[in-house]
């Protein structure tokens, strides 16, 4: 009984005490530093991907830390705000393939002869099949793999690539996606598409694609897989053809070479089950000492997730076999370091900052801007009380030159001044106005948010297992965090907040080439039906007709727009000056917007 109540006791004091924080050291601090990136970059953490239990373990460090600052929780009495997302795809048991030819069945495995494409809609049933060649269907480019063939009700056999695979410039490119190519047998009224790798580039492993989620739902009413080429080889050679020579001769005359594969059928079934989880975001409120202008916040963030051990293939560089932990020191160790740094130092000089200060750390960063995205759709504060966004992402490889490049510095009149002002540290300042692309910013930017985005730049180990502890430069990092705190400190007392200045984003780059640009920024993490809006360019196509972000595009002319990969896909097909007929939802009702193209 005394033991109990001494223990009581104990943990009464203890408790009070752990409540009180006091300061021996509230400046940055190079050991600090190294305190909170060798527990955040341990080989513990496994990678510290989003929904994991080291994430859970990582968040509950960081709220930790923000309690011991005396900081408040910034959702209600919690530090944490979950969100949902898809983690993985997985294959129920209703998937299987089976070849009929030759008077035989031929059953295939699956994981080993085939795979469902993480795409796939829900289908079954016995097909006729038909080889369409590249399954490329184009009048820009004259090229019609479906011309003369009937794929009604039927599955077609495609090669992946294009006619030109080996050219790192073609306009094939824009149609030769796993979507595209999908999309368009769905057009022609197929019932499923069976993808394979051709026999050229021979240097390519046939290898089946990952079951992954790509950010958009699997397409209605179309069985999708992946098939090994021994599989269709072996088909065709029973038909009497070659497979090699039927890809060199519609590559060397860009003729294609479609045919039915007469009385030969596919027996199917595909079924997909979406697998979520919960990420979490970490964040606290340092609320400022003026009557006024604490209702006014600016808000300090980074990532703190990364890429696990074999959880997010296709964004590492890492191509070894065995699985490895990726342990994200500089990506983004580094930032989330920061923000605990600023947030204890900014603290301790809480009776003399006037705004507000929402210190956050982000999860789901790496698969598409997850938690950035769902804390400005669900802020605990008014969007409008937001002044600016200072983020911090792999801020943990200063170089010998002092370079630091600096995001977003167009979207307040007021940054580069401010930022030359403050560079007591004598960075070569690389300067960039735009507030979009690669990190949590942009969430906040789609948001007309004024942003700095702080980067010491990419490097070899960059998305490898080689991002380490012992490759940061510690000092450095400090000095990146200084230069924030100094940023915020000075917003914070600010008479006036920053304006916002809507700068356009550089055109996309990718595999969709396209001619002309409409200028909107899609909402991240989004899973629904259509392309949903977050952003729009000014002076640009979308927002000439209208567009608002919120608005969820269903159809571009005479598409149907279910995902961001038709949406690309359609405006791929426009000119400059052609007008379209979009549709969108908007607070549950249709609204038809005419969009005129414009040149990218």
């Amino acid at each position: 009984m005394k033991k109990s109540i001494f223990l009581l006791l104990f943990m009464l004091i203890y408790s009070q005490t752990a409540a009180q924080k006091t300061w021996s050291d509230p400046e940055i601090t190079v050991k600090d530093i190294q305190g909170h990136l060798k527990y955040l970059a341990d080989d513990k953490m496994k990678g510290r991907f989003t929904g994991s239990p080291e994430e859970k373990e990582a968040a509950n460090y960081i709220k930790d830390s923000f309690v011991k600052d005396g900081l408040k929780p910034a959702f209600g009495d919690s530090y944490f705000q979950d969100f949902d997302f898809i983690e993985r795809i997985d294959l129920t048991k209703n998937n299987s393939l089976e070849l009929i030819f030759d008077g035989k069945t031929k059953t295939l495995e699956l994981r080993k002869d085939f795979t469902t494409a993480p795409f796939s809609g829900v289908k079954s049933g016995e097909f006729d099949l038909v080889f369409a060649g590249y399954g490329i269907s184009s009048e820009k480019l004259n090229y019609d793999d479906y011309a003369g063939i009937d794929v009604k009700n039927k599955v077609v056999v495609v090669m992946r690539y294009n006619p030109e695979y080996d050219s790192s410039k073609t306009e094939f490119d824009r149609y030769s996606s796993y979507r595209v190519k999908a999309n368009t047998a769905k057009e022609k009224g197929a019932a499923g598409i069976i993808f394979v790798n051709p026999p050229h580039p021979k240097n390519e492993a046939d290898e089946l694609m990952e079951l992954r989620f790509d950010g958009a739902m699997g397409i209605d009413e179309l069985a999708a897989f992946q098939v090994k080429k021994d599989v269709i080889e072996e088909l065709l050679s029973f038909k009497g053809k070659d497979f090699a020579d039927i890809q060199k001769g519609i590559d060397d005359s860009k003729t294609p070479n479609s045919f039915s594969l007469d009385s030969e059928k596919v027996k199917l079934s595909t079924e997909t089950k979406y697998v979520h989880n919960k990420g979490r975001n970490v964040a606290a409120i340092l609320e400022g000492s003026d009557p006024i202008l604490k209702n006014e916040y600016i808000v300090i963030g980074g990532h703190y997730d990364h890429l696990g051990i074999d959880q997010l293939k296709t964004a590492s560089m890492y191509k070894g076999d065995v699985p490895m932990i990726h342990n994200g020191a500089d990506d983004n160790a580094s930032g989330t370091t920061g923000v605990l740094e600023a947030a204890e130092k900014l603290a301790a000089k809480k009776a003399e900052i006037k705004r507000s200060i929402i210190f956050i750390t982000f999860s789901g960063e790496e698969m598409g801007l997850l938690g950035s995205t769902y804390f400005t759709n669900n802020s605990p504060v008014e969007l409008e009380a937001i002044t600016s966004m200072l983020n911090m992402d792999m801020i943990g490889r200063l170089d010998s030159v002092n370079s630091l490049t600096v995001i977003g510095t167009g979207t307040s009149s007021i940054w580069k001044d401010l930022l030359n002002k403050e560079n007591k540290y004598a960075f070569q300042l690389g300067m960039n106005d735009a507030g979009s692309g690669g990190s949590d910013h942009q969430s906040f930017t789609n948001k007309n948010i004024p942003v700095l985005f702080f980067f010491t730049g990419t490097h070899t180990d960059y998305h490898k297992p080689s991002d380490d502890y012992d490759k940061i430069n510690f000092d450095g990092l400090r000095k990146v965090a200084e230069l924030a705190s100094d940023i915020a400190l000075d917003n914070a007392n600010s008479e006036k907040r920053p304006d916002f200045v809507k700068v356009e984003a550089p055109s996309m780059r990718g595999a969709a080439r396209s001619k002309v640009t409409v200028g909107t920024v899609p909402e991240f993490g989004y899973n629904g039906k259509g392309y949903k809006i977050s952003g729009v360019s000014e002076g640009g196509s979308a927002q000439k007709a209208g567009m608002k972000p919120g608005d969820i595009m269903i159809k571009f002319g005479s598409k149907t727009i279910d995902n961001i990969y038709d949406f690309m896909y359609a405006i791929g097909e426009c000119n400059p000056g052609d007008k379209v007929d979009v549709v969108v939802l908007r607070d549950d009702k249709e609204v038809t917007l005419n969009m005129e193209m414009q040149a990218k």
